[in-house]
């Protein structure tokens, strides 16, 4: 009898063995994971590993970044946060058992904060991009989906590439579509915060706008929004995604990973999309996706047929790439400096940087230029004896040097686009007149003054020249200011270098090296104007005492 039993179980015990072990689902994964971490909690802190998920079961918080201002998504008025990202936040909060504690984030600050340890991970409306991938670490499945939109008023006839270019397009800061825009010569006004660009549309500080489509979605139901305004085009579709440090993270982006899918998989995401009023087309299908038995597993998150890969951001590189980066990592390591140079690494980065020192150098030219040229007439003008002559110089030096340099390059630079097309060597020939303008009238009242002093001492033969030579130290300092004032241009759109390098910075990192970078231009230049600058002083009053 027990051999008869023992030939009729050999097929199920073989059968048993033979077939694979039942995929775990990615709830019992989270549980083993969580256990794990908690079975550490006993013991003193520096005993524990180190290890973010570790600290956050033990402590009982989690320290979630979000945006203040990001309409359907995450607002925060009055103490009270609400929005479709807030409440996720919220629910992977309460799926680990720990309070939340939020923290205000925007695009150019979410990154740095988590390399900082001041947020444990972000859920902040960011795309996935290759780029990104580098500075930290997506949660994947991405939890949203969007594309840039380019939003303008609806008389102006923008819908193409072609039609950016060399107009002035707002976007914020870190944003991942800013190279792209940059591309294709479009020319930025950067801000912190998105919740400002429907005002400055309004305003007309801005005339084009863009940011992701979920931004604007609140803005169009507005009828009064949608009919001054509409989407130009869009672009740049692109997976959102949460995202944990790139070190000390493993165990927590793996958790967060598995909540993701669970989220998908239970239908949460869709239910808080709705809630909020938001599309859901994108979360439709991810439902269907996480609902399949080989992503619905513990090991469902990791396989490329579950996930979607991150957009592909990656810009062409310079051919001198290579060794920029060996001497970035080598003043890393033996001089303990964050070296960034991105400027010299990719094509669109190096591109805007020649043009951004070309400009500058254009520009300091043509201000020096300028603000002699205007000295001398304006001087002139205060030195004749001509009372209609002199009152009219009066007047319009009286009213430069009373007005701020930022309302006099306004002022021109609105005028000039009367006369021209917006473009950018427009924005700089107003900028060389506003600062010659300003500095030369300044210089022209030390050469009128002059000019007065000459005459009460008796004299009369070639006033115009002693008062040039006795006016020379003022004359310089002014035309030294023009050089030093040339970065004032950004303010209306020249490409100068501290533009170039704002747009830079806007994609890629290294921001304090790059304004570094700035500074010491500025210094280089500024020394060379001084120098040249005593040469004509010099050569001025040696005409003085030759006289």
């Amino acid at each position: 009898m027990r051999r008869w039993l023992a030939l009729l179980m050999l097929p199920l015990v073989t059968f048993l063995v033979a077939a694979p072990a039942r995929a775990e689902t990615p709830d019992a994964e989270l549980a083993k994971l969580a256990d794990e971490a908690r079975a550490t909690c006993g013991r003193p802190a520096a005993e524990r590993p180190n290890d973010r998920l570790v600290r956050i079961l033990c402590g009982g918080h989690i320290r979630i970044g979000v945006r203040d201002y990001y309409p359907l998504f995450a607002t925060h008025e009055n103490d009270t946060r609400q929005g479709f990202e807030v409440d996720v936040a919220d629910a992977i909060a309460a799926k680990l058992g720990v309070e939340a504690d939020f923290t205000r984030v925007n695009a150019a600050n979410r990154i740095p904060l988590l390399a900082e340890d001041r947020v444990d991970f972000v859920i902040a409306t960011m795309g996935h991009n290759t780029q990104r991938d580098g500075q930290v670490r997506f949660i994947r499945p991405h939890y949203y989906q969007s594309e840039t939109i380019v939003v303008g008023p609806r008389a102006l006839k923008v819908s193409s590439w072609a039609d950016v270019r060399e107009r002035t397009v707002c976007a914020t800061v870190g944003n991942g579509s800013n190279a792209e825009l940059v591309s294709h010569d479009a020319r930025l006004m950067l801000f912190d915060e998105a919740g400002v660009l429907p005002e400055r549309l309004r305003s007309g500080t801005c005339t084009l706008a863009a940011q992701d489509d979920s931004f604007f979605a609140a803005y169009f139901a507005d009828p009064a929004f949608s009919d001054a305004y509409n989407t130009k085009f869009g672009f740049a579709q692109v997976p959102w995604g949460m995202a944990v440090a790139r070190t000390g993270s493993d165990r927590l982006a793996h958790a967060l990973d598995l909540i993701d899918a669970i989220f998908h998989r239970n239908g949460v995401f869709l239910e808080y999309a709705r809630k909020h009023k938001i599309a859901t087309a994108f979360l439709e299908q991810q439902k269907i996706v996480w609902n399949r038995p080989d992503c619905n597993s513990g090991q469902g998150v990791s396989k490329p047929a579950c996930i979607l890969p991150a957009l592909n951001s990656e810009l062409q590189a310079t051919s001198f790439a290579r060794p920029v980066a060996v001497l970035e990592g080598w003043v890393g390591k033996n001089l303990g400096i964050d070296l960034q140079l991105p400027m010299l690494k990719t094509v669109p980065a190096w591109t805007l940087f020649k043009i951004g020192v070309a400009t500058s150098l254009v520009l300091i030219t043509g201000a020096l230029a300028a603000a002699l040229g205007f000295a001398l007439l304006l001087g002139a003008a205060l030195g004749s004896r001509s009372l209609l002559l002199h009152g009219a110089a009066r007047a319009l030096t009286v009213v430069l040097q009373s007005s701020p340099i930022v309302l006099t390059l306004v002022i021109v630079s609105a005028l000039s686009h009367v006369l021209f097309p917006n473009t950018g060597a427009v924005a700089v020939g107003a900028a060389i007149v506003a600062l010659g303008l300003v500095n030369g009238a300044n210089a022209g009242q030390a050469i009128g003054e002059a000019m007065a002093s000459l005459r009460a001492e008796g004299l009369t033969g070639a006033l115009f020249g002693r008062a040039l030579a006795r006016s020379a130290s003022q004359i310089v300092a002014f035309l030294v200011n023009a050089a030093k004032g040339t970065p004032t241009a950004s303010f209306i759109g020249a490409p100068e270098l501290l533009t170039a390098l704002t747009d830079i910075s806007s994609f890629s990192t290294g921001r304090v090296t790059t304004y570094w970078l700035l500074l010491i231009f500025y210094t280089v230049v500024v020394m060379v104007v001084v120098w040249l600058c005593g040469r004509l002083q010099g050569w001025l009053e040696h005409r003085q005492v030759a006289a």
